[in-house]
């Protein structure tokens, strides 16, 4: 069945407890904050959420047949990864995954690594249980592009750092690293008998067309003898409050260890988050590729504007996810995220990234929508 997709009109979020509309309820504040879009999801999504609705029994789900084979399929088919079914843990999330990594994988006085800036359960998930942070700050390359300081982490390594915390694709400043530079994290991770989290959340949400993400996993044996993979539709296809995310484990040890820990506490996946991902991976690949035209047109849209009207925000090129990182300290603001909510558009604070002076917009949003967001953002800036 073929379908006509529909990016530039959105239906009204107020009122169905949207945590990124209902925000700035009865204020006229436009929110281009929180990381989910406003895209209605894909038609082939919406009609197996239909089935299933129509079936009428919402019982306890178990991780069947279908969404088993639709994630197989879908690692092989999209990313190379030829994973087994016994690899697999179906989750509600990949924030309480994360931090029940940091349980999992470490004890009382191990410490956590990850890089900075970053999605803040990456910062916060080794404060709730109790583990040192050690944060270490991406640094340009000769590009200008963030990349990892592998000399950095170097320097900062504990002999009682037992895991590194991966955003790859990188969430918040949307790059898609290298194959070589994740060997070079993998080296690192190997020298140092570090466990690997890997949250590629974003990964198919690549919209450079010279950028190719690589599963971390896919790298090597060593690697993926090491590596926690999570992954989830969720961002990809619109889809976070379906809550249904995945791990692959392939060490048998390190998987025993993560399923002991989850037990009582990550609870069943719901029904429609199977059919979700199902049909999301079995049939969504169409939608997708329109949505990432869509979002290519909006990052130009925006890296055009900044350098054109608003030089004073710098924001460095991006590849992926729909999530302009925007540094905002030459306009010498106190507090970033009031002053523009003054003006009208709501953005995220950097300051739980490790980001302070910097501003997240997401663009998963109507074209006319982001114009009017951006103008004003500009107003802020002049005023």
């Amino acid at each position: 069945m073929s379908h006509t997709y529909n990016f530039d009109t959105c239906p009204e979020r107020t009122g169905f407890g949207s945590l990124k509309w209902d925000k700035y309820k009865g204020r006229d504040i436009l929110p281009l904050w929180v990381a989910d879009m406003d895209f209605v999801t894909a038609p082939e999504i919406l009609e197996a959420l239909q089935h299933r609705l129509d079936h009428g029994v919402f019982g306890y789900t178990i991780p069947h047949e279908a969404p088993i084979e639709a994630v197989i399929n879908y690692l092989d088919r999209q990313h190379s990864y030829s994973a087994k079914a016994a690899w697999l843990n179906f989750l509600p999330g990949l924030v309480p995954a994360i931090n029940l990594c940091c349980h999992a994988f470490t004890e009382p006085g191990n410490s956590v690594m990850t890089a900075t800036p970053v999605y803040p359960p990456f910062i916060s998930a080794p404060d709730y249980a109790e583990r040192e942070l050690i944060k270490v700050p991406l640094c340009l390359d000769s590009q200008d592009r963030w990349t990892l300081d592998i000399a950095a982490m170097e320097a900062a390594i504990q002999t009682h750092t037992k895991i590194f915390v991966l955003c790859s694709p990188h969430n918040p400043v949307g790059r898609v690293f290298s194959k070589e530079e994740l060997t070079a994290l993998a080296d690192f991770c190997e020298r140092h008998d570090l466990i690997l989290i890997s949250d590629e959340i974003h990964c198919d949400l690549v919209f450079d067309a010279e950028a190719k993400h690589t599963l971390t996993a896919t790298l090597s044996e060593q690697i993926a003898n090491r590596t926690v993979t999570l992954m989830a539709p969720s961002k990809t296809y619109n889809l976070p409050g379906l809550a249904c995310a995945f791990s692959v484990i392939e060490n048998t040890k390190l998987r025993a260890q993560f399923q002991k820990t989850i037990r009582g506490i990550i609870t069943e996946v719901n029904c429609f988050g199977y059919a979700g991902i199902t049909a999301a991976y079995d049939h969504g690949e169409p939608w997708r590729q329109a949505l990432l035209t869509y979002l290519r047109n909006n990052y130009h849209l925006i890296y055009d504007f900044i350098r054109r009207e608003i030089p004073e925000i710098t924001f460095r090129p991006m590849e992926s996810t729909y999530l302009a990182w925007l540094d905002v300290s030459k306009l010498g603001i106190k507090d970033p995220v009031r002053h523009f909510e003054k003006h009208g558009v709501g953005l995220t604070d950097g300051t739980p990234f490790d980001g302070h002076q910097h501003l997240r917009l997401n663009f998963g949003c109507p074209h006319s929508r982001l114009e009017e967001g951006l103008e004003k953002i500009r107003a802020a800036v002049l005023s």
